[in-house]
């Protein structure tokens, strides 16, 4: 009876191994989601990442039974949860909520990022996008886009904003540029903790997302002063557009995307997929959509692959077109 060499029985060991090591992530994809998920937001609590998180984490166990955590890792501009996601096990069960901070604008803003926005993660889908509100503290003399012009040029670097996202800085700078004035940056770790100072005069303005401005101005506690599309919001049809308020061609959006760690198995990418987008389209996240004045918008995981490469290009013209210099 003839025996097998050391030479033949290597490959045989190596591919006997290689099958075990892969059986445990098939079947974890056959059963995916067996158990709790979690979402991690890059941004503080009460923020409008934050807000579709949980909306989207509730629509999501409703459909699939399976429980998600959400977890809010604030800092640095969304780097903080970024990085934690990227590091994360690529089994499916970690996915960051992410923003065009965090995955197309970060890398123009710093000189070195502790992860990769495109090689660090695998796309999902995106699920919305809108606009931004310019709100002032009430106790500032101004009612327009106009008056708040002119007040910032008359006391160059007296008036501050807050800033706690790329798409909140940049909206600011990009509106600093083409109205040549100087109005001082005060970073923060998310935008609901500027406007909490917001609130309280420690600083003067902001151009934030409506999900976190919008219900301050409505409570009366700041006063709006213009939203950053192209056309009104129907969610606030008394405040023009800073366009049409004299900033003449000015405009600024952001968008929400859902990413995976690079590596996760791509049987349990696609499920996510159809999970988030049918969870992005349920009623149970209806409410978010409607009273923060985001668009549904949803795509397979190639769509928001090349979506993200163009809005990467994009952010990059525009910090660079405002002058913000990485830091």
């Amino acid at each position: 009876m003839k025996t097998l060499t050391n030479t033949r029985i290597r490959p045989v060991v190596l591919a006997i191994t290689a099958a075990c090591a892969l059986a445990p992530v098939l079947a974890q994809a056959q059963g995916f989601p067996d158990k709790p998920i979690t979402f991690v937001v890059p941004f503080a609590a009460g923020s409008a990442t934050d807000q579709l998180a949980r909306a989207l984490g509730q629509a999501l166990s409703n459909d699939s039974k399976a429980s998600v955590v959400v977890e809010n890792r604030a800092g640095a501009s969304g780097i903080l949860g970024a990085q934690a996601v990227a590091k994360a096990r690529p089994d499916g069960y970690t996915v960051l909520i992410a923003t065009n901070t965090t995955q197309a604008a970060n890398q123009h803003l710093y000189k070195k990022l502790p992860y990769d926005p495109i090689k660090d993660f695998t796309p999902l889908t995106s699920l919305g996008r809108g606009g931004q509100i310019m709100v002032v503290n009430p106790a500032l003399p101004v009612s327009n886009v106009g008056e708040f012009i002119a007040l910032a040029k008359s006391k160059p670097g007296k008036l501050s904003f807050g800033s706690g996202s790329s798409s909140s800085l940049v909206a600011v700078e990009l509106f600093k540029q083409m109205t040549g004035t100087y109005i001082l940056n005060i970073p923060y770790k998310s935008n609901p903790n500027a406007v909490t100072d917001l609130l309280g005069g420690q600083i003067d303005m902001m151009i934030t997302d409506m999900a976190t401005g919008l219900p301050q101005v409505k409570a009366g506690k700041l006063k709006a002063l213009g939203v950053s599309t192209r056309q009104r919001s129907p969610l606030a049809p008394d405040v023009p557009t800073i366009a049409e308020a004299g900033v003449k061609g000015y405009e600024m959006t952001y968008w929400f995307a859902a990413y995976a760690p690079a590596g996760t198995p791509a049987d349990v990418t696609a499920k996510l997929n159809e999970l988030l987008v049918k969870a992005a389209r349920s009623s149970t996240a209806a409410p978010f959509f409607k009273g923060s004045g985001t668009e549904i918008f949803t795509s397979s995981q190639d769509e928001l692959r090349k979506f993200q490469a163009a809005e990467t290009v994009k952010w990059g013209k525009i910090i660079q077109g405002a002058g913000i210099q990485p830091e």
